[in-house]
This record gives C-alpha cells, structure tokens and sequence, in this order.
C-alpha cells in the first residue's frame, strides 16, 4: 500500500552498523534473548541473529555475554550457549483468529489488560477461533510496543465440529470450512465420508490433530445434502453455531407427561385475576405468549394495570430433564425461516402460552396507577388469569387508530400511560435505539421473494414500556429488600467506553452529525438527538448499528449494577420465561424471596448468568448469520443494476458498502479497483489514490454493482459502478 518509514533510535545507525557503545550491546542481546524465551543461542547465532558485521563489534559480543552470565542476567549453559532467564507473564485468555497468519488472544478480565496479545500461527498449538488458552507473553518489542506470545496449552476447546463443503478425489477428500475464522481445512480418510459425495453441505468432526500436521484429521458425522439448496443452508447454519436439531427422547417424554388440568388447591394459593379483562399482543406469526395486560378501573378512580407472565418454573422442576434441556439451550433463536425454542412445543405453545379463552397460571406484577402514570403501589406474586384476547400488534395499533374494535379504550388509555413512562424514562437519560430489523418474503421452497423493513408503532412500544416497567420494578424490588446484599440475577449494561464512543463521534461527523462526548445523561441525549435526526435518511441504519457497537454489551451477573441504556438504577429479565433461561432463574429467586427464603450462594448463580450471556450471543450470531445467508443470496437473484450505499468500513484489503435499497453489505476489493493504486490511510479509515488522489473514505455515498455473492461464506463482492464492469456476474 503506502511505503513504511524505518525509523532507528536516537543513534542514528544504520542496519548493521558498528556499535560503539558496550551497555548498548548487552542490551540488545539482553532484549533479543528475552524476546526468544525459551531458546538458546551461541555467539555465533547471535551475531547472525543482530545483523552484527563489523570485526570489533563482532568480537564483543562473547565476552559480553559471559558478563552478562557472570552477573546472573542471562544463563550459560556447559556448551556456551545463552538463554533468557527473565520469568515470563503467563495469562489465560480466549482466541481470535483473524487471519491465516495470526491471531489475537483476548486476556480474560481479571489480569486488567488494555491490549490483546498477538500470537503467529506457528506459535498458536493448533489452537482455534474461540479457543480459551494459556499463553505465555513475550516483553513487547517493536516501535509499537505490540505485546506477542505463545500458545502453552488450549485449556478448553469451543469446538470440534465443522461446516462445510467436502471435496473428493481419487485418494482422499477434505473439507473447506464455512467458518471464515477456520482457516485449516480438514483431511478426511476415504472410510470416514459417511456417504457423503462430492460438492455435498457436511459436518465435520475433528478426531486427531498432530503437532507435526498442517491440517487437522477428521470424520464427516452429518451428511446435510447439497450446497445452496434452502434446508441445507439452514441446517448449515445451526450445525456452525451448535444449535439442536431436536429434543432428545427422554426430554419429549417428561413434557409429554405434564398433566394439563390446573388443579382447585393451585388456585387457592394463588391470586384470582380471571374475571379482569386481559388481553395478549404479538407478533401475527407469533405462537408461543409471554406475557398479557390486564386493565381496569379502581373505585378510587385510580387504575390497576397488571403484566402477567407465564409461569413456568411451575411446571420446569430443578433437577428434571426438561430443566437441564432449557439451561442448556438457555434462550430461542430466531432465524430467518423458523424458531428453535428452548421448551418442547407441549410447554411453549401449549401449557405456558398464554392463549386465548384458557385459564392460565402466572406470575404478576400489579400495578396501581394515576393518570399521570405515576405508581402509586405495587404487588408482585403467583396468580392465575384468563386472556380474553389475542391481537397482533398491527390488529391492536388499527383500533387505536380507528378508535374502534374490540378493547379499543383499553388500548388507547394504556398508550397514553406508555408514552408518559417513556418520556419520563428518556428525560432520565435512557437511549433511544430504534434499530432497523430486516424481514424477508419466502416462498414455500425458502427462496426470498423479497423483503420488508420492519416498523416499530405505538403499539410496540406500548407493551415494551409495561415489560420494561415489570422488569424494572421486579429488580428494585429484590434490591431494596436487603440493600442488594440478597442473590439476584440482573441485566446490567455499563457505561460506554470513551475511545469507543470519540471513534463514533468522527464517524458520524462525516454525515455532519455533532456529538458531544461527556459524561452521564448528556451523552444520553445527544445520542438521542442524533437517532431523532437521521430516521428516514440513508445513514440511518449504518449510524444505528455504530452506535450499538460503541456501548458495552448488557449480559447477566449476580452484581447489582444499572443499565446505561435504559437509565435504570436496577433491571431484569421476569418478562419472557418461555424463552429465555434468566427469566426462570428470576422466577425462582423471586418466589424464594417471597416466601421469605434467606439468599443463596451466588457463585452457582454467576456460573448460570455467564452461561446464559454466552448463549445469548450465540443466538444472536446465527441470527445474523440466517440473515446475513438470505441477504446473499437476494442479491444473487436480484436485478443486475446500480445501487445506491453508504460506505461503511475501509480496510487495506476492501471498503465495505451497505446498499441503502435493501440494507445488505458486500465489499469492494482493492485490488479490483483498477482505476489507480490505492493507500490505505489507517489513521483515518480511508483509500488514497496515488496518481487521482481521489478519497475513499466512512460515511461516502456511492453507487455500486454485484459481481459475485458466494452463499457459502456468506459474501457479496460489489465494484464501485465507475469501474468497467465485469464480463459476467459470478454466483
């Protein structure tokens, strides 16, 4: 790309030049053998090793050495050969494997380090992507300081099993990974095919990996069927990301044997809410009901409006399989075509779901309100309820806006309570991320037939604030209790990184947005102001997703913090037990504080929240992924036109570019760009041409076209459309 400076120290040497000076040397040997921890080297190698080449240097640097020995700096072995004796840092951190040449370890929290640890592929062990490893950390050398180490030990493997495609010939066969971040492919014995054939979507499973071998050994354990077809791509997809195909048997057999009756003795320890009018509102394709809204109006002119959850820790027992199975899986995935519950069917969509006409059993968060959605009290416990009706969200928001239908008055008061909460949330500081959510049209064979930008409404953010209240409400209560010293699971979300937040502040800048970077609510609001004024323009989502990305990440944990985002003191997840694992464990602990249960342990608890993050990402990944695959391959049957997009990252080896018609990014590659030699200029994220000068640069507007989609590795090659197109378009 650009040519790199050669700096030296302040003597000014040249490479290989004569050094005068003797602590000058002993530091260099010092410094090289303490970078080569671990080996050792005569007076030879080290002078060939230095670059050393003139006669008197030359012959300083043995009795150098001894000296260095003799004073204890560096060992000496019978041989005379030199070692480091430095103790090295030892630390256990998790692998990113970015490229084929090198990796980063991510140190875990505890050792408090600022940096990530580069580590060559030779030094890796065979360690992979999201490996957790011991590794040992060489002194950072370099003008950039750039801590390096060594791989000791994979202390746990995330995973042992691929995707990809198998490749046959006469003698052996191998397997190319789908994973962008595997970069080995896997060698597979003739007899370990398990009938798969050439070209054919498999699992792979890692069965040896010698030192000594380049590429791991394995045996092909699913045969998913042929590439690009939908089911197989699909099945791709949770076979990557670990995600089950089925429940196992015995699972199926517990659910099955849940009787369905609620009996007369469950009632009667329960608080009976059937006779008030209560209503569910979801998605039009939704079947499984968290949660209902109870409302009616108090003799004392006040109005009572209860969020009734399902209950199921009431029939999830600890120590069951069912119980293993949802902790396990931990959350739903939602992919593009379909819903990997964390409950059988017999408990999502059957027992739990609060469906119309049924008596249900639930766990209640009441709510007496004024006007003024002030709370005046509240009462949290076990209850059983009875849903009148199920909306979808677009039926409900219709007899809002038409003021008629069924419970209309109910719906038009309870919005007007919802958006005084939330002003009075968002005047606390609380960030307004209204997030562009891509839905495709599918065909019965899966194919897409096009897509949809979904809009967020009233009635969305109706039942978001009385889910956000409940939650809320349910945190402090168990906070305040025992001044938060009592076991609890909450949603935390920490303050946003600083540096994070100035590199967005740049970005938005080139859109002329200003952003002020300070300190608590301030931030909050000019991150509002920020999501007010760019809705509906192309930047839109691009923004948004940055934006997101600049904040911390919210996960689970024992540890009574706030929620940045939602400027919240304390919050939780009571709201959506039928598919999500926390909520169940909040369930318990709520109704063992209730029953004036003393806290238990936390350390066990801490272990589930850890757990229940991870797999919170996990589902968040494939997600993407399943969207990501129906984006490719929308774009590969799309019309061959000119498109409209936003640059949205410049690297030396591309610019990647979010088409602003159907919000799908591809990549542009730099050396596909054939109208000049291009710079990357990394300070400031942008290409510069060497003879046009021409800027490439974040926030550009540009008009490009496709040229490959590759549904595999889940990609869109485009070229900027100033190029000279391409003779055929590849797929």
């Amino acid at each position: 790309m650009g040519r790199k400076s050669n700096k030296r120290g302040q003597e000014g040497k040249k490479r290989g030049g004569k050094i005068t000076d003797a602590a000058q040397l002993a530091r260099k040997i010092l410094n090289f053998l303490d970078n080569n921890y671990g080996k050792e080297f005569n007076a030879k190698q080290i002078i060939k090793k230095l670059e050393i080449r003139d006669s008197l240097t030359k012959g300083a640097v043995e009795p150098t050495m001894h000296k260095l020995a003799a004073a204890g700096s560096i060992s000496k072995s019978p041989r005379n050969y030199f070692a480091s004796v430095k103790e090295p840092e030892f630390i256990e951190g998790e692998v990113d494997y970015v490229n084929p040449r090198f990796a980063y370890i991510r140190p875990e929290a505890k050792y408090e380090m600022e940096e990530d640890i580069l580590v060559k592929e030779a030094d890796l062990k065979h360690a992979l992507d999201g490996d957790k490893v011991r590794v040992m950390v060489y002194p950072a050398k370099g003008s950039t300081g750039r801590l390096e180490g060594k791989v000791l030990e994979i202390t746990q493997r995330l995973r042992d099993e691929f995707v990809g495609r198998v490749e046959i010939s006469p003698r052996y066969a191998f397997v190319v990974p789908d994973f962008r971040k595997m970069h080995h492919d896997v060698f597979v014995h003739k007899g370990d095919l398990n009938g798969a054939e050439h070209n054919q979507k498999v699992v792979v499973k890692i069965t040896e990996w010698r030192e000594e071998d380049k590429n791991p050994t394995g045996k092909i354990v699913r045969v998913l069927g042929k590439a690009g077809e939908h089911e197989v791509e699909i099945h791709s997809i949770m076979a990557e990301f670990g995600l089950p195909f089925e429940y196992p048997k015995e699972v199926e057999e517990e659910a099955n044997a849940i009787p369905e009756e609620i009996s007369s003795d469950e009632i009667k320890n329960r608080r009976d809410m059937r006779e008030i009018p209560t209503f569910t509102i979801d998605p039009v394709d939704a079947k499984d009901f968290d949660d209902a809204i109870s409302y009616r109006k108090l003799e004392n002119g006040n109005y009572e409006i209860g969020v009734h959850i399902a209950d199921v820790t009431h029939y999830v027992k600890p120590k069951t399989k069912l119980e293993q199975e949802a902790y396990d899986r931990a959350t739903s995935v939602y992919l593009v075509d379909r819903t990997i519950p964390m409950l059988p069917e017999r408990l999502s969509n059957g027992l739990c779901s609060l469906r119309p006409n049924e008596d249900k059993l639930t766990f209640s968060c009441v709510f007496e309100m004024d006007e003024n959605a002030d709370v005046l009290n509240h009462w949290i416990g076990r209850t059983v309820t009875h849903s009148d009706r199920r909306f979808a969200y677009e039926e409900a928001q219709e007899n809002i806006d038409k003021q008629e239908g069924d419970f209309y008055q109910e719906l038009t008061f309870l919005n007007e309570l919802a958006k005084k909460i939330r002003k009075r949330r968002f005047d606390k500081g609380a960030i307004n991320f209204e997030t562009v959510e891509v839905k495709f049209k599918l065909d019965d064979k899966g194919t897409p037939l096009g897509l949809m930008i979904k809009e967020r409404k009233d009635i969305h953010k109706l039942i978001e604030e009385f889910m956000l209240l409940a939650n809320r409400t349910v945190a402090e209560f168990i906070y305040n209790r025992n001044k938060g010293k009592d076991t609890f699971v909450y949603r935390i979300h920490d303050f946003p990184d600083i540096e994070k937040l100035e590199t967005f502040s740049t970005f938005a800048k080139r859109f002329g947005h200003e952003i002020k970077i300070s300190e608590g609510t301030k931030i909050s609001k000019t991150l509002n102001k920020l999501m007010d004024e760019i809705v509906g323009k192309p930047e839109q989502n691009v923004l948004e997703q940055l934006a997101i990305r600049s904040m911390a990440k919210a996960k689970y944990t024992t540890e009574p913090k706030g929620h940045f985002g939602l400027a919240f003191k304390h919050y939780t997840h009571f709201t959506s037990p039928i598919r999500r694992y926390p909520d169940m464990m909040v369930h318990r602990l709520l109704q063992h504080y209730l029953d004036s249960g003393k806290g238990p342990d936390a350390e066990a608890w801490e272990d589930k929240c850890i757990h229940s993050s991870e797999r919170e990402k996990r589902a968040a990944d494939s997600e993407r992924a399943s969207i990501k695959y129906k984006q490719v391959e929308y774009m590969a049957l799309a019309e061959e036109k000119d498109y409209e997009g936003i640059i949205t990252g410049v690297t030396e080896w591309g610019v990647y570019v979010e088409i602003t018609e159907t919000k799908c990014e591809g990549m542009v590659k730099v050396s596909e760009m054939n109208d000049d030699y291009y710079d990357f200029d990394e300070k400031n994220m942008r290409l510069i041409g060497s003879r046009n000068k021409k800027i490439i640069t974040l926030g550009d507007k540009v008009m490009v076209r496709v040229v490959a989609t590759d549904i595999d590795r889940r990609t869109i090659d485009l070229e900027f459309a100033d190029n000279e197109p391409k003779q055929k378009r590849r797929k």
